[in-house]
């Protein structure tokens, strides 16, 4: 299993929000550069980034933000905004490891049929769920499709990584939904990213014996209720 701390940018800042609420946006660290370098020298082997105002601009907006993170040399998976196959390269030029399409996969699945051809292992789903059903356009809006059955039409269309976050449990430090997360590894064959509520290390521990292949951390490392290192050290064992 993988740990992956995670950046937040808004206005080229590095941020936290509870559960996806824009008004609740407050800075965490002096900036998502020192962030990342902070991430790497205690031993992090990849970054999670969203691009806050991208997600709400439907494009990305914090590339030079990100392009900077990259260049420190430490693998990024990048999310928020990306709607074209053009941001997708875009990101993919520049070197990120893995591109999160979000409210694509509802609304252009043939841009995930055409990433997923052209990039299949650059290429992730972002799945976000209120109450089991599937919220898009930066958390704004719910609909009626279930999270399950999302993943299992993006698994049918190849893709390999699929990122899921119980938007109830995100930035609250009140523990990841492990129910929903044994039901989506028991649905579909993805490799799958938990997201949402970590606080500590056993939820490190609960989520690495669901067999999850990783476990993105925000609010616990900048709050101090999980150590990155311990983390690393205990996602690493049998």
């Amino acid at each position: 299993m993988i740990i992956l701390p995670a950046i937040d940018i808004k206005d080229g800042q590095c941020v936290r929000l509870l559960r996806g609420e824009f008004g609740t946006v407050h800075k965490v660290a002096e900036s998502p550069e020192i962030s990342a370098l902070n991430f790497k020298e205690n031993g992090a082997g990849f970054l999670h980034i969203v691009d806050l105002d991208g997600a709400l601009m439907k494009r990305p907006v914090n590339t030079e933000t990100v392009k900077k993170i990259i260049s420190l040399g430490i693998p990024v998976e990048i999310g928020g905004g990306i709607r074209s196959e053009k941001d997708f390269e875009t990101y993919a030029e520049m070197g990120a490891k893995r591109i999160i399409l979000g409210s694509a996969a509802m609304t252009d699945k043939n841009l995930i049929r055409q990433c997923v051809e052209k990039y299949p292992l650059l290429t992730a789903v972002g799945i976000d769920a209120k109450d089991g059903y599937v919220a898009t356009e930066g958390w704004i809006k719910t609909g009626n499709v279930e999270y399950t059955e999302l993943a299992k039409e993006m698994e049918s269309l190849g893709v390999k990584y699929i990122i899921f976050t119980d938007i109830s449990k995100d930035g609250t430090l009140g523990g990841p939904n492990l129910a929903q997360l044994e039901n989506l590894k028991e649905t579909v064959d993805v490799n799958i990213i938990a997201s949402g509520g970590i606080r500590d290390i056993n939820d490190i521990k609960a989520c690495r014996s669901l067999g999850i292949y990783g476990v993105i951390c925000g609010k616990s490392l900048y709050s101090g209720t999980l150590d990155l290192r311990e983390a690393i050290e205990c996602s690493q064992k049998e």
